[in-house]
Order: structure tokens, then C-alpha cells, then sequence
């Protein structure tokens, strides 16, 4: 199927509106998609923010909550069940958000043993079981190295986030670390590919991104709801297939010097 094809499958078989997140899992469970490229649910998102804000009342979808969507009653779609009536929500909660245009990805503590660090290291991630894998190494942004739980440092990329953590393999930061979370200014393609860093950033989207920031990293206990704000594109830490390579060579080597 289409995305569009695929999302109204999803929808029309679902009495309660769901969240995009949901909808790409539903489609990837249920083999609707063969290719789902690097950012399924970023192009899940867009397909729906970008119907609705381009064809007004003819769109098929409503948004009902922040990220959360549902067919219009009466909406044509090709497949069986009768969309329900929603209530759209308030029209300033229906423009997509802001500061996805600030952080466009994120990745939560991500283990240092899981990267073959050298002087290129790859640092890989999916967004989704089933997506294309990304190296996230030349991202741009902010990161933090933690010792357990415990953050022990923030630092910034300008150009290579991989480079820049390498650094920390070896300076007077090299014993204190095992984790590290990063968040990336980077606009990710759906083949994988990074983009450019923007030229400027609107002032007016910079608050609810470094807000959404904290709060995803620090997760402050008075703070509710986590990270809402934050709908950048969360990757899940893939090993480097270099280092299942090389356990299995000191494997073997291992055996061969007790024959």
C-alpha cells in the first residue's frame, strides 16, 4: 500500500483515534508497508499534518489530540468500517510542532559498549523495528555523558557528534562514562541521509524546544507529562555489527590457542 493507502486502512478498522506512533506500528504488524524507510512515523506524522493543513475541510483526517488523529465521519476511504464523528481539537493545537524544526531526533541513553570507537565511529539507531537503520555520527547538536544515572557532563557537536564522543574515549573524561544521550539539529531524510543545519532558527520555537529538552533529559519528577513538546524523532541504539565480528574472532582465536 500507499501511506495514505495504508493509514486509512489503519484508521477505518479503529473506533478511537490514535496517535501516529500507534499507526505505524499497526501498519508494520500488519505487512501494509514492505519499505518503511529510516522515519516511518515522522512520514506518518507528515502525511496527516500535511493533508490537513494543505486540503482544510476536504481532508479525510481530524485532529482530535496532539498527535493524535481519526477519519472525519462520511471520509471516502476504500476499506470497511465507519469512521466515527470527532471533535477537532482548538485550531492554535492543529499547526504541527514548532520546535520539531529546532530537534529534529533524540536518542536516550545509549550504551558506550554498544559502539566500536574509533576516530569514525558509527553511532546506529532505528526509530522503529523494522525501519532502515541510521548513523546518526555526523548529527549536529547537544549530548550527555552519564555515569550510571547520573549526568556528569553536557557538551555540544557543531559538525560530528561521533567525533566529539570519541574525544571523551580518551581525555580526563575516558573512566567516567557508560551512557550518553544526544539530541540532533540535523533534519534526517527518510533514505537516512542528514541534511544541513538551517541558517537561523525562529526565536519564537527555540523556548519550547530547549524546554522539551530538559525535560526529556532530566525528567524532573514535578513535571507531569514527559517531554511532550519534544516530537523529534527517537532512535533506539543498534550494536555495531563490528563488534559481534570481532567477539567471535577472540571466540575463535581463544579456541584455537587451547587445541
Amino acid at each position: 500500500m500507499t501511506w495514505r493507502d495504508a493509514i486509512d486502512f489503519v484508521l477505518s478498522a479503529s473506533p478511537n483515534a490514535l496517535h501516529y506512533q500507534e499507526i505505524t506500528e499497526r501498519i508494520i504488524v500488519q505487512g501494509l508497508r514492505t519499505s518503511l524507510g529510516a522515519t516511518p512515523a515522522a512520514t506518518v506524522n507528515a502525511q496527516i499534518s500535511a493533508s490537513i493543513k494543505k486540503d482544510g475541510d476536504k481532508s479525510p483526517y481530524v485532529r482530535v489530540d496532539k498527535g493524535s488523529f481519526m477519519l472525519k465521519a462520511g471520509a471516502a476511504v476504500e476499506v470497511g468500517a465507519s469512521p466515527v464523528a470527532a471533535t477537532p481539537v482548538e485550531a492554535q493545537e492543529e499547526v504541527e510542532e514548532d520546535q520539531y524544526d529546532i530537534v529534529t531526533s533524540f536518542g536516550m541513553f545509549w550504551s558506550r559498549q554498544s559502539v566500536l570507537w574509533q576516530a569514525t565511529p558509527k553511532l546506529l539507531g532505528v526509530q522503529q523495528k523494522g525501519a532502515a537503520t541510521v548513523d546518526v555520527s555526523k548529527q549536529a547538536g547537544i549530548y550527555m555523558l552519564y555515569d550510571g544515572r547520573e549526568v556528569i557532563y553536557v557538551g555540544r557537536a557543531t559538525s560530528a557528534l561521533g567525533k566529539r564522543l570519541y574525544e571523551h574515549t580518551y581525555d580526563r573524561l575516558a573512566s567516567r562514562w557508560d551512557r550518553f544521550s544526544w539530541f540532533g539539529l540535523l533534519p534526517i531524510a527518510d533514505n537516512g541521509t542528514i541534511g544541513e543545519l538551517p541558517s537561523t532558527f525562529e526565536g519564537s520555537k527555540l523556548i519550547p524546544a530547549l524546554e522539551a529538552i530538559l525535560i526529556e533529559a532530566l525528567e524532573p519528577r514535578q513535571n507531569r507529562k514527559r517531554g511532550d513538546d519534544l516530537s523529534a524523532v527517537e532512535f533506539m541504539q543498534v550494536e555495531d555489527p563490528e563488534l559481534q565480528k570481532k567477539r567471535v574472532k577472540a571466540t575463535l582465536a581463544a579456541a584455537m590457542e587451547k587445541l
